[in-house]
């Protein structure tokens, strides 16, 4: 049989997968496109970024400045950070990672300087200008983030804890 005629019993069997306008349907696994856990999380992500970008905006913060601000702010009340280290903590590139600190570190919100430690890394550390911007930046955040999750109600936590399960069981990727 040829590749043609292949096709065209591929096509006449896939019948009740044609739409409205007899185009046959993507060969997917959901009957709708809404049940997918991927495109609904890609979707929703959408949606949550551009809400944070607006959120932020005042600040003259990218999303991802501000993940790292504020991450390296967290993690340096524990002591010497380096790049990587922020980087595994905010789930960054560490390529990407370096683009921005060197944004930031243009903007005398974050600095370089050798580690107490380890002679061949280097420490990251906050500025009093980067930490000020931080602390007014992740109030606006998390009032984004609590405004755009109400939906949830009291599923929050719930929605919390199957992130952080999803978290873990992806590092491998």
């Amino acid at each position: 049989m040829s590749a043609r005629g292949a096709q065209g019993s591929d096509d006449a069997a896939a019948g009740e997968g044609r739409g409205p306008h007899g185009v046959r349907r993507l060969a997917s696994g959901f009957a709708h496109a809404e049940e997918s856990p991927g495109l609904l999380l890609w979707q929703v992500t959408n949606r949550w970024q551009a809400a944070q970008r607006a959120a932020l905006k005042p600040y003259e913060l990218t999303h991802v400045q501000f993940v790292l601000l504020a991450s390296l702010s967290w993690l340096q009340a524990e002591g010497p950070v380096t790049q990587k280290r922020l980087a595994d903590h905010a789930s960054t590139d560490p390529m990407m990672t370096s683009q921005v600190l060197r944004t930031l570190e243009s903007r005398g919100l974050v600095e370089r300087m050798p580690h107490p430690h380890d002679g061949r890394a280097r420490a990251l550390a906050v500025t009093a200008e980067g930490r000020a911007l931080a602390d007014q930046a992740v109030a606006v955040v998390e009032a984004c983030d609590a405004a755009f999750f109400a939906a949830l109600g009291d599923g929050v936590g719930a929605f919390a804890r199957a992130m952080r399960v999803l978290k873990g069981a992806a590092q491998g990727y």
